[in-house]
């Protein structure tokens, strides 16, 4: 695939959308669920969004249910959750996998560009993971809300920890640096 934005992805309401309809703005990709410990971060994923969006940022949320079966709803039942519970107005899609046999090619191509993650100096996330039995590697998204950042021109710029919130100043620095 010669670049991010001519793969293909379907919104929420199941409708084909080109990544290239963003191109011009920085992209925060994340993949997110409902049940999940760090589901809260739907809400600073919001704020993040209302904040930035005039400055060229879009939030993108893309369901998985490969961790810890936490996101088991229909794209429906999703998105009546996070506009309920959170008020996402930010453009969210249809359920996909992140990781295995049937990868989304979105996350291959993600992976493939950056697949290390910068964690959060003393976060301790990865550390919980593995003693979970959890698989931690590159090259693979290790949970829910781990957040690719994209520039404005379809390059990957930015791998982050699912524990990263998205006001954190490593994230928060690297998409100012991103929309500047």
């Amino acid at each position: 695939m010669s670049s991010i934005h001519d793969i293909e992805v379907t919104t929420i309401d199941g409708s084909p959308v080109k990544l290239g309809d963003y191109a011009g703005k920085a992209l925060l990709i994340v993949n997110v669920a409902s049940a999940c410990g760090l589901t809260p971060q739907y809400e600073a994923l919001e704020a993040l969004y209302e904040a930035k969006k005039d400055q060229g940022l879009e939030v993108l949320g893309f369901p998985c249910n490969q961790f810890g079966a936490q996101e088991p709803g229909t794209e429906a039942e999703i998105k009546e959750f996070c506009t309920m519970k959170f008020g996402v107005k930010f453009p969210m899609f249809s359920k996909i996998e992140v990781n295995g046999d049937g990868q989304h090619p979105l996350y291959q191509t993600l992976l493939g560009a950056i697949p290390a993650r910068t964690k959060a100096p003393d976060s301790g996330f990865e550390e919980k993971m593995i003693a979970y039995g959890k698989e931690v590697k590159d090259g693979a998204v290790m949970w829910n809300f781990e957040k690719f950042l994209v520039s404005p021109t379809g390059d990957v710029i930015g791998h982050f920890a699912p524990d990263m919130t998205p006001d954190h100043p490593i994230l928060a620095e690297a998409i100012e640096k991103a929309l500047a």
